[in-house]
């Protein structure tokens, strides 16, 4: 196997045998290959911002923002302008270098698709990257955000496809890969990834894994995020990842995609400098930075500033 190769024909067996690897081999094959294509000891940082929170018509078992149950979150119409752009000067005074904007819907709708590229527009000329989730596209809209000047697209498959009706019936398996289709015709970079610790077997993150893998071109970003359970939610009450099975998975993801920024996504604010240190070395060089994702908490800056400091990590600007 070429250390380097770009494939989209991974094997179950070929994930499985990486899977089954001594933990600090694993480690070891995945930090020689993110030192070949990414500076070393670099992390980028995106801040996640919700423009528009709850009563979302999906059922996604994780979500707290699906108002098919009660989570008590505080919801929200999508915010004005003038509150975005206030929220992207300040992450940028706080070194994130991309700006990332969630919205709780189905699909965006038409009536407030303008101010949706506005936003794009205003949050580009503040010299940030531009990252959206809205839901499901269809190509117009892709090709409007591209215009407008959008660089990457957030559209998680969330798991495997033999799992995923255990996580969500309001919509298929099918639907997510036809929206990524359209933001790759539409030039607009892919952000996607899922949630690890939802119940899943190995054999669930496996195929995961290689669902992203085998993707006609790499997502450019990958975020991986470790489940957090909410009160209200149907997966509440879901027992506890091994840490160990976590850092496997996120270990596997750049051997299977060399190229793409793997992100530490949710669950950061319940785990360990240990662990994230881990996941650090396992090839992750990109993180959510700020106090809140959408509605769950995340690490304060300081801390986030405090581990960076004494790994010797430094932003990448």
């Amino acid at each position: 196997m070429s250390k380097l190769s770009l494939r989209q024909d991974w094997t179950i067996q070929e994930i499985e045998d990486l899977f089954s690897l001594p933990l600090i081999d694993l480690l070891f094959r995945a930090q020689s290959i993110h030192r070949q294509c990414f500076p070393n000891n670099a992390i980028q940082l995106s801040t996640l911002l919700s423009i528009k929170t709850g009563a979302c018509p999906e059922d996604c078992a994780y979500c707290p923002q699906s108002g098919h149950y009660n989570t008590k979150i505080q919801k929200h119409e999508l915010l004005d302008i003038e509150a975005v752009k206030t929220a992207a000067i300040a992450a940028k005074a706080k070194s994130a270098t991309r700006f990332c904007m969630g919205a709780a819907w189905r699909s965006p709708p038409q009536a407030v698709f303008k101010q949706l590229l506005m936003l794009v527009k205003i949050i580009k000329a503040l010299d940030l990257e531009t990252c959206m989730t809205l839901g499901m596209l269809n190509l117009s809209q892709a090709q409007q955000l591209s215009e407008a000047g959008l660089d990457y697209y957030n559209h998680n498959l969330d798991t495997s496809p033999e799992y995923y009706a255990r996580i969500i019936t309001t919509r298929h398996y099918e639907d997510r890969l036809k929206t990524l289709e359209y933001v790759r015709a539409a030039g607009i970079k892919v952000c996607c990834g899922g949630i690890i610790g939802m119940g899943e077997s190995r054999e669930d993150r496996i195929h995961f894994l290689q669902q992203l893998a085998n993707l006609p071109q790499h997502p450019q970003s990958v975020p991986i995020n470790r489940l957090i359970p909410i009160k209200g939610t149907p997966l509440a009450l879901s027992p506890t990842l091994d840490p160990l099975e976590f850092v496997r998975v996120i270990a596997v993801a750049p051997l299977l995609m060399p190229k793409s920024v793997i992100r530490l996504a949710a669950g950061r604010e319940t785990m360990g400098d240990e662990l994230q240190t881990l996941c650090f070395f396992a090839g992750v060089n990109s993180i959510f930075y700020g106090e809140v994702l959408l509605t769950a908490k995340n690490p304060k800056l300081e801390f986030d500033q405090n581990l960076f400091k004494r790994l010797g990590i430094q932003a990448l600007n």
